[in-house]
Formats: C-alpha cells, sequence, structure tokens
C-alpha cells in the first residue's frame, strides 16, 4: 500500500505534472506526501555529515517558495514541504530514505544523445538507486 509518497518537484511546469499525476493517484485517506525541492549547491561541502542539509530561506526566491505551498495547497493529502540542497537525485533518493517512502513520482525532462550525456538524467538516477519504486512523469 502506498501510504508515504515523495513528489520530487522544481520551479518547472513539469512539476505541475508530478502534481497532477498524485492528485489522480488512488492513494488512502491518511495518506502522505512529502514535496521535495532540491536546490543545486555546487559549493557544497561533503565532509560536512548530516542527515538533511540546511536551505536559508534567503536562498530561495519569493516566487519559488510560493510556487512550492501552491503544490503543497492542491494536494488532497497531508503533505509536508522538504527543501534540501545538493545533488537533486541523490536527495531525493536520500530524503525518500529518510521518509521510509513507498514510491517515488518524478518528473523526466526527456533528455536524449549528447544532451542526456552532458546534463545527465536525474530520473534515470533516482530509477536506478532508490529502494522503493519510481513513477516517472514524462511531458506529453
Amino acid at each position: 500500500m502506498l501510504n508515504k509518497v515523495l513528489a520530487a518537484i522544481d520551479s518547472s511546469d513539469l512539476s505541475d505534472l508530478v502534481i497532477k499525476t498524485l492528485q489522480q493517484l488512488s492513494l488512502p485517506e491518511d495518506a502522505q506526501v512529502v514535496l521535495a525541492h532540491v536546490l543545486v549547491n555546487s559549493d557544497a561541502n561533503p565532509d560536512i555529515a548530516v542527515d538533511r542539509p540546511q536551505v536559508e530561506r534567503e536562498d530561495i526566491s519569493y516566487d519559488v517558495l510560493e510556487r512550492l505551498q501552491t503544490y503543497q495547497a492542491a494536494l488532497p493529502y497531508k503533505s509536508e514541504l522538504e527543501i534540501l540542497c545538493g545533488e537533486p537525485a541523490e536527495e531525493i533518493v536520500r530524503l525518500a530514505n529518510i521518509h521510509h517512502a513507498d514510491l517515488i513520482v518524478i518528473g523526466s525532462r526527456g533528455l536524449t544523445g549528447v544532451t542526456r550525456i552532458l546534463k545527465g538524467s536525474v530520473s534515470s538516477q533516482v530509477v536506478e538507486e532508490a529502494s522503493c519504486s519510481v513513477l516517472v512523469v514524462k511531458p506529453r
């Protein structure tokens, strides 16, 4: 049963599809959803051992924070918003493990060829490394 779902969202239009997909899932009434937003931090210090890297409110633009809160309000389930710094795929998988998620819902931009090689695929890495099921939402 899907009692705990982690949804990886960013400030792109693809996140709208992730939220719509979440709304269409038949989750139990008492399901909990964790909305995860990862700020890419190239200056992160890998020697600092913490469970959840802290993000200062100043690191997030007002528009992005407002959009994330709008996503959260649109969900018919109990939810919380987690904002992290680091490498997106690693943080999403780590957060799913911390919350013992039954499912990760993540968008895919559909990168192919050289673009995929150069930029990498967060969703592919999450599928490969996650210890739970992963639902990849693709744009239509």
